[in-house]
Parts: structure tokens; C-alpha cells; sequence
């Protein structure tokens, strides 16, 4: 089943999709699939210039905001868990941009930290998102309807009982 929308402002009626189900069109996934792939690789160019993959760069989105996390912090703030996680961060220490230290309180928890290469990097990285504006795909106010929308998304899946193992903010 999915959800006709209607244009007039009634509550949109669900449509029994049948054969119609199983094609691409339908399936609410995609187009959120290929948005992410498109937009990653337009992200690609400005990260090129950083050293940064797309996800080495989420992370350090999340470090120049608070440094000093946990590996646990990190994953719930991204929604990876520590098994995706790990292996990136260690190449990200390879590369200088952080340190992993064990806590002196925990030893089980593994803290992150900006080196002073990747702290500098933020600099560097402020024109990203000045790209990424000056070559928009939406409106503004498209723009911000859809990252009102994908935060709700993201919000709602997070919630769901089944997902609940995951990793996603407290």
C-alpha cells in the first residue's frame, strides 16, 4: 500500500499498488538512495581537496562542533555503529586528523579527539557548503522543506522499535 497525496489538503487515501508494488517508482527508498549517492558525489570535487571522503568529512562535521567524543557519541550522532565506524576512524588517525585514546575513566570507551592538522582543516573546509549553495539543486525554500522533512524521517525511523539496536542520537 502506499499514500495517494491529494492536492485539495484532504488526508491522502492509500492506494492498493498490486503488481505496481514491486517497481521502482513506488518505492520511497530510491529516490532517497540516488539523492544521497548524487549528492555525495557532488560533495566529491570539495572533498578532494580536503582529503576527505564524504564520511571521514561527516565525522569531522561532528568534531569541530564538539571535539572530544567517544566513538559511541560519534556513531549515535551519525547513525553508524562502531563496526563502520572504527576502521574509518582509524584511517582518519593514520592520516593525522585525529587521535583515539582510551578514557582514563572507562578504558571501554575510546575517546576521539582533533589533532591540530584537523583542526586547522576546518579553515579549509568552510567553503564546502558555500559550493554546495552555489550550486543548488532546490530553491532555499525547497532546500529547507526537504531537510525538514529528512530530519523527521530520520527521527521516525530512529524510533522505531525494530531499528532500535542501532546506533542514532539519545
Amino acid at each position: 500500500m502506499d499514500q495517494d497525496m491529494k492536492s485539495d489538503g484532504e488526508t491522502p487515501q492509500l492506494v492498493d499498488l498490486g503488481a505496481e508494488a514491486l517497481k521502482l517508482e513506488w518505492q520511497l527508498c530510491f529516490p532517497l538512495y540516488a539523492a544521497s549517492n548524487l549528492l555525495t558525489r557532488l560533495y566529491r570535487p570539495a572533498l578532494d581537496e580536503l582529503g576527505l571522503t564524504y564520511p571521514q568529512y561527516l565525522v569531522m562535521l561532528v568534531l569541530w562542533e564538539n571535539d572530544r567524543q567517544s566513538v559511541s557519541q560519534i556513531g549515535r550522532r551519525l547513525y553508524l555503529d562502531s563496526g563502520t565506524l572504527t576502521p574509518l576512524l582509524k584511517r582518519m588517525e593514520a592520516n593525522g586528523l585525529i587521535a583515539r585514546r582510551r578514557d582514563v575513566e572507562d578504558e571501554r570507551r575510546v575517546l576521539i579527539t582533533l589533532t591540530p592538522q584537523g583542526d586547522a582543516l576546518r579553515k579549509v573546509a568552510r567553503h564546502v557548503p558555500e559550493k554546495m549553495v552555489t550550486n543548488p539543486a532546490l530553491t532555499p525554500e525547497e532546500g529547507e522543506t526537504l531537510r525538514r522533512i529528512a530530519r523527521k524521517l530520520v527521527e521516525n525511523l530512529a524510533a522505531r522499535p525494530e531499528l532500535s539496536g542501532r546506533s542514532g542520537p539519545a
